[in-house]
Order: structure tokens, then sequence, then C-alpha cells
């Protein structure tokens, strides 16, 4: 039952850690040559900052086709969303379905490069003209539910105001992919409609969008390498460097299609599903030593029983056998016990993944029947895990000689043989990783505690961040949106602005200070905000005064940090000094903030501006700040039901979507929350089948001993003395592991911490309780067998004496 125990557990961790791993690693195989297909993608660097970004400027396709040598397909599309989609019904109301993601504009090339099946329709004519449409069979049925997909064929679909008409149905893709678009509009509807041309910018060289995606498909002969020179080659001819950039770049790299789900610097589309590969490898990590513990527990117990098969090996010797058939039944009863432990662990891993549907992607399920590779892994980790866990064994049970048996000597030096060695080195790798697991779990828990817990630089609790929809920036209807919300009793003020203090997004700007002597040119972070921006963050004014309304065009604030970077010591010396802003505006510096953190503290504090702006798009969210609670607990329930009454008035073809500023800050450690749980379990199971194979030695250990602990009751040992004599080896196993583990898994913590800017320290007490928590564990452990040996009648035991 221990074996079968221990090994199921290894295999159920190592089935769900693979059907996780399998499922991001099986992203867009399916395509044809997916080797030589590439997104074009665009690397910045601004005052030595580097930026990324997954699109293109929009001419570069045109000028790609016409002056590129070595690329066979060139695959412009724009990706584009929000759009609210209109089906004509038998009423004179069409049906609506609102703000609809994932819609393209694209043409014919798109479906030669990726490869779609037909369900109606032709890849060639479908997109060739304007105001054309392709669906995929699931976007299909959701706008058509009672058409067969030809009778579909000729209908027409909305985006907002532009009509068009359905050419094609493609089946929705089965395998993996981050391709999730859904509906595809033919790419010369934008040619013809002027607002979205302007979006595609198609004379624009000197502005990119991750919007505007470039695919290339490179000849056969071709060499990314001198394909990715002669796009640089392009860009500096249609867009020469200008003085005023010197020292900012841009280039344009090629990524293959399968870094496309592995790469967060370049991300994938509309902020799709990445995956991080030394996260993935981690995982498979953690699967390999949790098997691997389960076939130590086997290799240790069969080991140690050995003795008790002796009389049977030597019998079956004497009748012939050889020592070939010998180690084939027994590594055939190895592969029985293995067959059960994968039964259990099939039965158990859908169950098991569950308990990580929170953080694992969408689309992840053990699939027994559609995935033929699943039942592949478990066929050869049967295999794997026989052989390693019964081959030992087999060869030590097989090399008994009858002589020695029949002499009663297959017990001689048991516990100073090769085979104790054996067991006490593998019963040691047990606790070095079940050790590890520990310390790891301590230390991501403690930083992410640290993270949370830590004064950013501003105030997070109780407020409430609301942006008003963009399609509906009606200045009027927004200031009677904030008269109204200043009405609600619970509201204790508010600021309309921009992203708040740290947030995901950035923008930022160049900013040039000359004192006369010199020029500091420097790469800037902004963040829009009216009056009230710092009073509702509580962020604290250093020197100078705030920003008013009469500043928007003239005049803004400043971080200490970007202060020092001016090389002002003392904040208010940065007062009235005047920065060349943004396109050679100037602009006043009248006061100096507090740092606070822009982004999570993965990242350093920066150059921080302060300002107002009448542009609409950074003027859009509400930052509304709660008073406290009161006894009764409902106060914010009920300001957050009157903000979505004063929503729904005011904005009714649109859903009322709000956040707690503090639930924000917390996702920006989701990862570090994920790998937290993910180590938990793995410390819990590493540590739970230890102890098994700590339990099952110690009643071997206690019933070879059995007559010894007997004479030494009966000559006056304590309970204690035999309980400490039964404990003392394995302890000190435990203390040798603990010796071992504690300078890799400082080295492992020092760098995983190595991504933060900010970070706890690797406190001494996380090894300490680590090696006390493993040693009070198995102590627990042990005290079941060996209390009970101290314990028991010796009379019983020296009987047969």
């Amino acid at each position: 039952m221990i074996n079968i125990v221990g090994l199921s557990i290894g295999i159920s961790a190592a089935l769900v850690i693979y059907v996780i791993v399998n499922f991001d690693f099986t992203f867009d195989k399916n395509h044809r040559d997916s080797e030589k297909i590439y997104r074009v993608v665009t690397e910045y660097s601004f005052s030595g900052n580097v930026g990324y970004n997954g699109g293109v400027t929009g001419p570069l396709a045109a000028a790609v086709k016409a002056e590129v040598t070595g690329v066979k397909d060139v695959v412009p599309f724009f990706t584009t969303g929000g759009m609210n989609v209109f089906i004509a019904n038998k009423t004179d109301v069409p049906t609506r379905f609102k703000d609809q993601d994932n819609l393209v504009l694209a043409d014919g090339r798109y479906f030669k490069l990726f490869d779609y099946n037909w369900l109606a329709g032709s890849a060639k004519t479908a997109l060739n003209e304007p105001y054309q449409v392709v669906l995929t069979s699931d976007q299909a049925k959701i706008y058509f539910p009672k058409l067969l997909y030809n009778q579909m064929l000729g209908k027409t679909v909305t985006y907002d105001t532009i009509k068009t008409t359905v050419t094609g149905i493609v089946q929705t893709p089965v395998e993996n992919t981050d391709f999730n678009f859904h509906d595809f509009i033919s790419y010369s509807t934008a040619l013809n409609n002027p607002a979205l041309k302007d979006n595609l910018q198609l004379t624009e060289w000197g502005s990119t969008t991750s919007a505007s995606v470039l695919f290339v498909k490179l000849a056969d002969n071709a060499s990314p390498i001198n394909v990715e020179k002669q796009l640089n080659v392009l860009l500096k001819k249609h867009n020469p460097p200008k003085k005023e950039d010197a020292g900012n770049t841009q280039v344009f790299h090629l990524q293959p299609l399968n870094d496309l789900h592995f790469n967060k610097d370049y991300n994938n589309f509309d902020g799709g599903h990445t995956a991080s590969k030394t996260t993935l490898y981690g995982l498979l990590v953690i699967a390999t030593f949790l098997l691997m513990l389960g076939c130590i527990n086997f290799v240790n117990l069969t080991t140690a029983q050995a003795s008790q098969r002796a009389k049977e090996i030597g019998i079956r010797k004497t009748m012939g056998s050889t020592r070939k058939q010998l180690m084939i039944q027994f590594l055939s009863e190895t592969f029985l016990v293995t067959l059960f432990a994968v039964i259990i662990a099939i039965l158990a891993a859908p169950s098991i993944l569950k308990l990580f549907a929170d953080f694992t992607p969408k689309g992840i399920s053990v699939d027994y029947l559609h995935h033929l590779n699943i039942l592949v892994f478990m066929l050869a980790l049967i295999l794997v895990v026989s052989v390693l866990s019964g081959f030992y064994p087999a060869l030590v049970l097989s090399g008994y000689k009858p002589v020695d048996v029949f002499k009663n000597q297959a017990n001689a030096g048991t516990s100073k043989t090769r085979n104790s060695f054996l067991r006490k080195s593998l019963t040691t790798v047990q606790f070095i990783i079940a050790q590890f697991f520990i310390m790891a779990t301590l230390l991501v828990s403690k930083q992410i505690y640290y993270a949370l817990h830590k004064d950013l630089g501003f105030k997070k609790e109780a407020i409430i961040n609301v942006s008003i929809p963009y399609k509906n920036m009606n200045e009027g209807t927004k200031q009677v949106f904030k008269n109204r919300l200043a009405t609600i009793p619970q509201i204790e003020m508010m600021s309309i602005g921009g992203a708040p203090p740290s947030s995901g997004n950035t923008n930022s700007t160049e900013a040039t200070y000359k004192d006369g002597k010199k020029e500091i040119k420097t790469d800037v972070q902004q963040k829009f905000g009216d009056d009230n921006y710092l009073r509702v963050y509580n962020i604290k004014l250093l020197a100078g005064r705030n920003i008013t309304r009469a500043d928007s065009t003239k005049a803004l604030l400043i971080n200490n940090s970007y202060a020092k970077v001016l090389g002002f010591k003392n904040p208010s010396d940065a007062i009235g000094k005047v920065l060349d802003y943004n396109d050679n505006k100037k602009m006043e510096i009248v006061g100096v903030v507090a740092d606070f953190y822009q982004k999570s503290l993965h990242d350093a504090i920066k150059p921080l501006a302060v300002l107002m702006t009448k542009n609409k798009f950074n003027n859009r969210t509400f930052h509304i700040a709660l008073k406290p609670q009161t006894a009764g607990g409902g106060d914010w329930k009920k300001a957050i039901a009157s903000m979505q009454k004063v929503w729904k008035d005011l904005y009714p073809d649109d859903d009322f979507d709000y956040s707690f500023y503090d639930k924000n800050i917390e996702k920006f450690y989701d990862a570090e929350q994920h790998t937290s749980t993910l180590l938990t379990w793995a410390t819990g199971l590493s540590v739970f089948i230890s102890c098994l194979g700590l339990l099952g030695l110690a009643m071997y250990t206690t019933n070879l001993r059995t007559k010894e602990i007997g004479v030494r009751k009966v000559l006056g040992a304590s309970i204690a003395q035999i309980v400490t004599l039964l404990s003392t080896e394995l302890i000190l196993l435990i203390a040798l592991a603990f010796v071992i583990v504690t300078p890799l898994a400082w080295y492992a913590m020092n760098k995983w911490m190595e991504s933060f800017a900010d970070r706890t320290t690797i406190s001494w007490w996380i090894f300490v309780l680590s090696g006390a928590g493993m040693l009070l564990a198995a102590l627990f452990t042990l005290s079941f067998q060996t209390v009970k040996a101290a314990v028991a009648n010796p009379v019983k035991s020296l009987r047969s004496e």
C-alpha cells in the first residue's frame, strides 16, 4: 500500500504537470512550413530605456513586398475590437452583440499562410472585395443559430455602422492556437472607410501600433538574419534618423512563429495568454522530483524487505530458476504495482487539475480519448517507472546465493551492507528534495507578503476606478456623471484623469533639461490627473505646489527620482525650472512629489511627471475615494449600487465595470501567487511521500530488531532509550540532508529574487524553520512505529529463543 500510494501521488503530479506543459508547448504546430513563418516586431530604445512592440509601422508591408528579397509571402493584418455587432432579425430592432473583440482586418493572404478548414465559401475569393466578412463556425452559430453554414453566405453583419456580407465560414480551430480571431473583415474595407483607413496609418513611417501586424514566410533558402538586415535598411531609407532623436533607436526583428506563445516582451494578440518556458521547465523539474520520491520509496522498501524473500529465492534457484527469470519475475511485480498506481493517477488527475483551474489557461483538460499523446505518455511512464523502481531491487533479490540462504546467512550484516548504504543515500535525497520545497515555499510566501504590504508611496485601500466608455466620451455627459457621483454620501472625493499611480499601462515621453552647461535628456513616465489626484491617493508633496486647471499646457509635477536625475539634491531646488517637454513644449516644474512605484516591485521607480491634459483619452478614468465603512459594513455596497444607477442612466448601452484599486495591485503578483500555490502542493506531497517512505523503513527496521529490543528491555532499557535508538539513524539522515540542501536552496532563491527590483531579505529563519519542520514531521511519523515497538511486551519477542 505504501508503494502504491507513494507512486500514485508521484505519477498523478507528473500526469497533471505533463498535461499543463504539453498544452503550452503545442500552440500553432499545425501550420504548414511553420518553421519558415515569422512575425516582424519592433524594438525601441528611448534614452537608454528599451521598449517592445508586437506591431509595425503601417507602410512596412507594401515596402517589404516591393523591396525585400528572400520573402515568399507578405501577410499584413490589423487587429481591432470593441465593436457592437448587429444582426437583422424578424423584428424592427436588430439583435445586438456588445463589444466584440478578436476582430481582424485581413485578406486572402492570411488564409494562404495559416491553415483553416473551410466549411462554406472559398479562401481564394472570400475577402477580395470591400465589405466582406469570413466567420469562424462558433461565431457564425452565435450570429445565425438556426442556419446551415451554406445558408449563412450572403447574410449581413454590421460592425457599428459598417455593413458587411458573409462570404465564408471556416472551422473554429480545434488545435491550440494564439490566433483566436473569429470575424475576418476584408482588408480593403478599411481602404474604403475613412475612419478605419486613418487607423491603418499606411503612410506613417514614424508611428507604430501593436494592432498593425505583419507576418512573413521566408523562401526556402532565405536567411532570417539577411531579411532582418534588409528590413532595417528599409526603415532607415523611409524614416531616416533625426538630430533630435540622437541616442534613440528603432529596430525590426523577425520573431519565429514558435516563439509567439512564449514571448512576454512582444505578447501575442489582444493580451492573449503567453506562457513562460522557465515556469514550464520548473514544473517539469517538480514533476521529476515527485516521481523520484515515489520511485525512491519503492527501491528503499523493496530492498529493505529483500531478506524476507530470501528462502523463496533460494528454493527457486535450487529448483532451476536462472537469474534472468528471477529478474523478469521481480520486474513484472514492479510493473503490476506501477500499473495500479497509474490507474489511481488516471482517475485522480481530472480532480487534481480542477484544483488549479483558477490559474491554468482555459482549454486545459485531461481528455484521454482525444489526446493520444497523454496515453502514450502514461505508457512511457509505466515502463520508465517500472524499470527505474524495479531494476535495482530485482538485481539484489536475484543475486542471493542458495547456500547462504539455507545457512540463515542471508541477513548477515544487514545494517552494514551496500544495500543499507543505498537506502540511506536515497532517503537523504528524499529529504533534500522535501526540504528544498519547504524553503522555496517559505521564501516565495515572504516575498509576496512583502510586496502586498510594502508602502508603495500612495494609498490603495477604499479606492474605486471607473472608466467611461471610450466610444462615448462626451464632455457634457462626463460632467453630469461627475456631478451626480458627488451627491453620493459614501464618496469622500474623486479625481478624473488617466491611469492610477501604479498600473500595467505605460505612458512615457522624452523631456530635456538645459541648465546652461549641460543638457539632460530623459525618458519620462507620465501620469495624468486633476488637482485631486494627489489627494485621492495620498501622494506626498515634497516641495512646491499642486497642479491646477490653469497648468494643463504650461506646468507639471515631477517625482523625487526625476529631480535627482536632473541634478537637484534638494527637491525645492527643482521648483521653477523649465523642461523642453514633448516636441519642445516648455513646461515649468511647479512641484516635486515623493517617489511611488509606477508598476510592481519587479520594476524600479523611474523618472515621472504628473500633469493635467485636455486629451480625452487620458482624461476618462474616475478615481473615487470612499469614506470608511461604518459598523454595519454596507456603506460601500450602497455606494456601488448608487454609482451603477447613475451609470445606467447616462451610459445605458455599456456595462458598469469598476474595480477596487487594492485588488488591482494584488493582480500584479498573480504569477507569484500561483507559484506559491504550486510550491505549497509540491511541498505537501513531497513531505507526505517522504514520510510514507520513512514509515515503511521504520516498520522494517523495528521488525528486524524485534529481538534486540526485547533483550534491551529485559536488561533495563527505558521506552525513551528504545525510541532514541530506533530514531537516531534516520534523524541523522535528515540533518545531513539539511546541511546539503541549505546552500543549494540559498543559491536558487537568490536567482529567483533577481527578477524583483525591490525584494525582501533571505532570512536565516527560513532555513531553520524548514529543517525544524521536516524534523518534527519525521519524528511524528517515526513515533507511530518506534513507540509501538518500545512498549511491546519483550516476552512475545523472546518466546522463540
